[in-house]
């Protein structure tokens, strides 16, 4: 008569060890530390956010010294500092304000911003939640308005003002900052407004929302980063601009950069004080960028993560 003898259960545990014992590779430490790698590539960052900081760092400390130490070769890091570059941007020895220019500049970016922003988002819910036929073509479009260099432009534009009595006129700045970067705002709106769910916008027409209130009280709301990303970057690049305000005004409508252009001269020392006066024109991005900081993160992020 057989006997049944059972089976005596295999020990996993057992098995691992005993297989980690036998091999060093696996027993050591074969795969790099997560620790070690976050921080040298902590390091990197910081290093490369230094490479990139040091002019505008170099920027504001020659603004602070006299023009003797800021022009010498090497400049001198420990020279005594002085504010005589500032006074003189701000018009204490010289006697030219730079007020006006930077009340221009302002006029100028904030209205076309807004006025971009009026054109673009209508134009961004065609092409997105409601496309239009050929809207690729439309995009093209849009899209070469940009291929062609302001320089090729600039002296049609300047016999039109001239012609038409728009020099040194701020509201033809207005014009043409609009539309330069009315193509880039386009472009923009259109890929955070089709992120949009299209059920919130069913839900509101079955309310009996129009067009004028869906876009203001739905999507406003909901592609608020976006917008406030696109409005940022318009005002960045209208407040930067200066080869159309260089060439289409003069005394009454010049911006801060036309203004920051006339301390550069073929006579004397200017460095300290065209450092100045970058340092001052600069502020207002810098405080817009830091106000509009969260928002403009989850603009330009928006639609990134399905």
């Amino acid at each position: 008569m057989s006997t049944f003898t059972p089976a005596v259960p295999h020990d996993n545990t057992t098995g691992k060890a005993a297989r980690a014992a036998s091999n060093p590779r696996r027993h050591g430490k074969t795969r790099m530390d997560p620790t070690r790698n976050n921080t040298a590539a902590g390091i990197a960052a910081w290093l490369l956010a230094l490479l990139f900081a040091s002019p505008v760092v170099w920027m504001i400390l020659t603004s602070f010294h006299s023009e003797t130490d800021a022009a010498t070769n090497p400049p001198s890091i420990a020279a005594s500092l002085t504010l005589d570059a500032y006074r003189e941007f701000f018009g204490e020895t010289s006697g030219v304000s730079p007020w006006p220019s930077l009340i221009n500049s302002a006029t100028a970016s904030i209205l076309s911003t807004v006025l971009v922003l009026v054109l673009a988002i209508p134009a961004a819910y065609a092409l997105s939640i409601r496309p239009v036929k050929k809207w690729t073509d439309v995009m093209f479009f849009f899209l070469s308005t940009k291929m062609m260099p302001v320089v090729a432009a600039i002296l049609p534009l300047y016999l039109f003002a001239r012609t038409v009595g728009a020099l040194d006129n701020i509201w033809f700045l207005i014009l043409m900052y609009t539309s330069m970067n009315l193509p880039i705002a386009v472009w923009m709106m259109r890929s955070f407004l089709a992120e949009v769910p299209e059920e919130m916008l069913e839900a509101a027409q079955i309310d009996g929302a129009n067009l004028l209130l869906i876009l203001r009280k739905v999507i406003a709301p909901v592609a608020m980063p976006g917008i406030a990303a696109t409005a940022l970057i318009c005002f960045i690049f209208s407040w930067n601009e200066l080869l159309l305000a260089r060439v289409l005004t003069g005394v009454v409508a010049g911006t801060a950069p036309v203004f920051l252009t006339g301390f550069v001269s073929g006579q004397g020392l200017f460095l300290a004080k065209v450092c100045a006066a970058a340092v001052v024109i600069s502020l207002p991005v810098l405080f817009a960028g830091f106000a509009a900081q969260d928002k403009l993160v989850q603009g330009l992020s928006l639609g990134a993560v399905k």
